[in-house]
């Protein structure tokens, strides 16, 4: 899978060669592996725990459990903190992980599907994540699309062939795409063995209904459209047979570019959450001052007539700092204005329903439906690539 994150340099144009592995792997294109997750063994603990402490309140808990190892200031023990806190956490990442474990095991269900591809002439069965921009593909009847083709023939008469895009843009109704009239010609293994074309296009992009680029053959140049590609996603229908020469792969494809990158997702309740305890930690900060300042009066006015009986901590050397201190033991003995038993049972009821990410087959047909009928088709989730 470490190819799924070899970052390529930024392309002002896509050069493909069909049948010439040696020539594309110059351009270092991405391979055909994809990858949703967000972690790995190494990196969940700490990118997990990132995430989390953007949380708001749990930023808050976490100060004032450092503020409660410091003696000179803590007056309630760590411990009614400290396990609320890992409570939360742990639930919360125990989710994540569930939630990234079952991204990875789509990856890998994805990446290790099966394939046909023409390599030295012959048909062979590859994986996915193994298909090369330039290979020359070939998809029978009711098959997943495995990358981004330059359909080149098929069964049909005139190099036609039909497709469903419900997973790109919720239409169920078949579309048609047509191969070019040089290319169509080609339903012979022997044929596309010697096919040497070159294609010149656009770079990766998410533009769903757009492309264009021109295809270099035999001293000739053929103008092709967005009628003449194959996208990941779609599935082969109507169709018994048609061959595909890899444009886009994997992480370059339009369905990926789509896709975007996972993020931690926030709903509208934790976003309210967060505006509330700024609001309430404002509020208890202004209570700390006013009884600071009250503190920091009372000692410099009456406190030190009772030195002798109630002499001031060593550290201790006036007033205004016997107040700063006060400041601080008033925001842990307050702290219970922030209800962490609230943050507590919201991160319990997580996993029985009220999850931050919603990547369900329904939630994401939606999405991408009302993003297509508003004609933005720019982005969408990133478990798109879960239901393939």
């Amino acid at each position: 899978m470490a190819l799924c994150a070899k970052k390529c340099p930024p392309e002002e144009e896509r050069r493909a060669r069909a049948n010439d592995r040696e020539y594309n792997e110059k351009f270092q294109y991405a391979s055909n592996c994809i990858k949703t997750s967000k972690y790995n063994i190494l990196t969940f603990l700490p990118v997990n725990l990132f995430e989390q402490f953007q949380e708001v309140a749990n930023t808050y808990f976490l100060f004032l459990l450092i503020l409660q190892l410091i003696p000179q200031i803590s007056s309630l023990s760590w411990f009614t903190t400290i396990v609320p806190l890992v409570l939360v956490l742990t639930i919360t990442a125990v989710k994540d992980a569930t939630d990234d474990y079952f991204r990875h095991k789509s990856d890998n269900q994805v990446n290790n599907r099966q394939s046909q591809v023409l390599i030295n002439g012959i048909l062979q069965q590859e994986q996915w994540m193994n298909v090369c921009v330039g290979d020359i593909i070939k998809l029978e009847n009711n098959q997943f699309v495995a990358a981004d083709l330059l359909l080149l023939s098929s069964s049909e008469p005139h190099g036609l062939c039909y497709i469903e895009t419900a997973e790109l843009d919720g239409e169920t109704n078949m579309k048609v795409r047509q191969a070019i009239p040089v290319t169509s010609e080609l339903g012979d293994i022997s044929k596309l063995a010697k096919f040497d074309g070159e294609v010149i296009c656009e770079p990766p992009n998410n533009k769903l209904d757009k492309f264009s680029g021109t295809l270099y053959w035999k001293e000739n140049k053929f103008p092709l459209s967005n009628q003449n590609m194959l996208l990941r996603g779609c599935v082969l229908r109507n169709t018994e047979w048609c061959f595909g020469l890899v444009i886009f792969a994997g992480p370059d494809t339009k369905l990926m570019q789509n896709s975007g990158r996972t993020k931690f997702k926030r709903t509208s309740i934790d976003r309210l959450m967060n505006t509330l305890v700024l609001w309430i930690f404002g509020f208890l900060v202004c209570m700390g001052v006013i009884l600071a300042i009250g503190n920091a009066i009372w000692e410099h006015e009456v406190g030190t007539r009772f030195q002798v009986y109630l002499p001031w901590d060593e550290a201790v050397d006036s007033a205004f700092f016997s107040g700063f201190l006060s400041f601080w033991s008033y925001i842990i003995i307050l702290n219970t204005v922030v209800p962490i038993s609230l943050y507590v049972r919201y991160a319990v009821s997580l996993p029985w329903g009220l999850s931050r990410e919603s990547c369900g087959p329904l939630g994401l047909l939606s999405s991408v439906k009302a993003k297509s009928s508003r004609g933005n088709l720019g982005s969408f989730p990133s478990c798109a690539v879960n239901i393939l």
